[in-house]
């Protein structure tokens, strides 16, 4: 037990305390993102190894980690409590540690990606609810804050970590008089709405510019990955400046038409169709890989009206639910619109625990009544996946 112990202890030394393996680590994070990275998102109920060994194996370079479904000692992971923040949960912590380990292990490399912050829980574990207490008072970007700096100071060059996203599709816009979408491209509603809350708790580039200088009290130099708008859509990052920081990754997801790619969509009496007319902010729209691009076209002018390169550009989220008609097509022409602009991307989502509908490994069919039948017994019958065409063009993408 003594030789374990002290075996620990020289393993801390060698992998945190030695300021060259420290220097050369903070250096390696960013540069990581120097050339283009393509990953995947792992939103899971239950973490396990064999995850990140089948990730490993199938290509995935870096994995947008969210905890915010795992089982915590408190109401929250990790955070403890939404509701008011008083330092992390160290069982929890241990989790993530644990979870970190593998992904070391399997050689993979992590953005952390909370789905809840103090002042603003994860819908899903909020009765289904926004929670935005977050954009309304101050009070709560000091929480979260301190939160990050936590989460900085436990896992300061951390082998695995190359990014903290900061939030997971924020939505400060949400019932405060700007509409969520407007025809392709036009962002003309945007710069008006913020000058109405610039400098108010809706401020989202001066919230994270607050909660960055709080990571960087302990962390210098760990990327930071923001997420846009109006639950991180293309279009919001126009009326930004960008953030003060160097080592700042600029995030927005793709579902868009969600008419189409949803879930729901699979269930409507006539359900929409890719490529097809699929209505889009109050019109009827003809989606197709020329709409896809006008879509996204307002986050690429204005990084390059800002001067940022497409290395700090990231398609953090992007998918379809597998069964809707024309899941292949949207797939493929979302990736190359992404991959002829040259930006990082995640795609939604890897073996995804609760729900198939995501899971391109599975295909364009149903799991069938016999899967189901066991479910309703309690089982846990083995997801029939291999390697469908509409799983090869993500696949076939992977570097």
């Amino acid at each position: 037990m003594k030789h374990m112990a002290l075996y620990c202890a020289v393993l801390c030394i060698a992998l945190f305390s030695i300021p060259a393996m420290a220097a050369d680590t903070a250096q390696n994070r960013m540069a990581f993102w120097d050339v283009t990275r393509t990953g995947t998102n792992c939103f899971n109920k239950v973490p396990t190894e064999a995850w990140f060994n089948d990730a490993e194996a199938l290509g995935v370079r870096w994995v947008r980690l969210a905890f915010d479904k795992w089982k915590g000692e408190r109401r929250d992971f990790l955070v403890g409590n939404a509701d008011g923040y008083t330092g992390l949960v160290e069982k929890d912590a241990q989790v993530l540690d644990t979870v970190l380990g593998w992904a070391v292990k399997h050689n993979i490399k992590i953005v952390l990606a909370p789905l809840t912050l103090p002042g603003c829980r994860y819908r899903q574990n909020n009765g289904g609810r926004y929670d935005g207490r977050l954009w309304a008072d101050k009070t709560y970007w000091k929480q979260a804050a301190a939160y990050w700096k936590d989460i900085a100071a436990r896992y300061c060059n951390h082998p695995a970590i190359v990014g903290y996203n900061m939030l997971n599709e924020p939505a400060p816009e949400l019932g405060r008089g700007v509409a969520e979408h407007a025809p392709l491209g036009d962002v003309s509603r945007l710069a008006p709405w913020y000058a109405q809350v610039k400098g108010t708790a809706a401020d989202l580039p001066l919230f994270y510019t607050e909660v960055i200088a709080a990571i960087r009290t302990v962390d210098a130099t760990v990327p930071v990955m923001v997420d846009s708008g109006w639950y991180a859509q293309p279009a919001t990052f126009s009326y930004w400046k960008p953030l003060p920081d160097d080592n700042v990754l600029y995030a927005f997801h793709m579902y868009e038409p969600y008419a189409f790619t949803s879930g729901k969509n699979w269930n409507r009496t006539k359900p929409y169709a890719y490529p097809g007319t699929i209505p889009f902010a109050g019109a009827a729209v003809d989606w197709n890989r020329d709409a896809l691009a006008q879509y996204m076209a307002p986050v690429f002018a204005w990084a390059a009206t800002n001067h940022i390169p497409c290395t700090r550009l990231v398609a953090a989220e992007f998918g379809v639910m597998r069964r809707n008609n024309g899941a292949q097509q949207y797939l493929e022409d979302v990736l190359s619109i992404l991959e002829a602009q040259k930006i990082h991307w995640a795609f939604y989502s890897f073996r995804e625990d609760e729900w198939d509908g995501y899971d391109y490994e599975v295909g364009t069919k149903g799991l069938g009544w016999k899967y189901w039948q066991a479910v309703e017994r309690g089982e846990h019958p083995e997801v029939p996946r291999k390697d469908t065409p509409l799983f090869s063009v993500i696949k076939s993408k992977l570097q």
